[in-house]
């Protein structure tokens, strides 16, 4: 029998799953000069052609975007998603085909395609402070975290300035600023609301959702056309998403290859050289 390793692809990487953060390490290694396999176990979608329901208007929906009994039978878990509903559900699992067993209540929301659930997030994006990775040992529960705000904080603002974070720098200690798109403007509502929060409350402050929207231009994205339809896929890359903006980072280097429809069975790992030498997918 012949040496079939001859027909074997070798990779300096394997990237296992193709959401927020597999997307994010393809770019990573990417543009450190490592050639790269970024696995997908879903479909192909590529960014804007994919997209198909993100230009049509409500009446253009069978249901008018409203979910029917059968999308809740089918779909108990996913269907209980806000960002689930008939322009959108092609980007969430299908319940019935991927059951998913819960011992207590947790609604685990997925998608498996490229991009995973970087299409449908919800884009909030804050950074802990040391109030919370000091809360374990003060309260004396669970493990100390072994790092503070000062050492995560520098790659807080690497991640912000290329995902691009919308935001208002408030000087809080427990609600670090970072580094901050310009934020997007509250409605007459919000403004009277935070006004009268700070008169009638001393301390207490009302500021804009901190959001991987995009407010304005960034390299080739965006910006954020504030049409509330994120859950379809935006083709003007509004908001950050595997498929928007590390994928085509990664692929622009030349070192990426993505496959989709691809499920890991087994990694076999080296205890001597301490790393995964081969990834093994069907």
């Amino acid at each position: 029998m012949g040496d079939t390793r001859k027909n074997e692809q070798i990779y300096d990487a394997i990237v296992v799953g193709s959401g927020i953060s597999g997307g994010w390490a393809a770019k990573e290694l990417c543009e450190k000069g490592l050639k790269t396999l970024l696995l997908d176990r879903g479909r192909a979608v590529e960014h804007i052609k994919d997209y198909t329901t993100a230009g049509l208007a409500p009446w253009e929906f069978k249901h008018r975007l409203e979910n029917t009994q059968s999308d809740i039978d089918e779909n108990p878990i996913q269907s209980q998603s806000s960002a689930y509903d008939e322009s959108s559900k092609q980007f969430f699992v299908k319940d019935k085909e991927h059951p998913y067993v819960q011992d207590s209540p947790f609604h685990w929301i997925r998608g498996y395609q490229v991009g995973g659930r970087s299409l449908i997030w919800g884009r909030q994006c804050y950074r802990w402070s040391d109030l919370d990775f000091e809360a374990n040992a003060k309260e004396n529960i669970a493990v100390d975290w072994p790092i503070r705000y000062r050492d995560i904080a520098p790659w807080y603002s690497y991640v912000e300035q290329f995902a691009g974070i919308s935001g208002q720098p408030e000087g809080l200690a427990h609600l670090p600023d970072g580094e901050f798109l310009p934020p997007m403007e509250m409605n007459c509502l919000e403004k009277q609301f935070k006004e009268k929060v700070f008169e009638k409350f001393s301390g207490r402050c009302v500021t804009i959702g901190r959001t991987a929207n995009l407010t304005k231009g960034l390299q080739d994205r965006g910006p954020c056309m504030y049409r509330n339809l994120c859950k379809r896929g935006c083709p003007f890359s509004g908001y950050f998403s595997s498929n928007s903006a590390t994928i085509p980072a990664a692929a622009a280097t030349g070192n990426l290859t993505i496959r989709p429809n691809s499920v890991v069975a087994e990694i076999l790992y080296d205890k001597n050289k301490k790393n995964g030498n081969r990834c093994k997918d069907h």
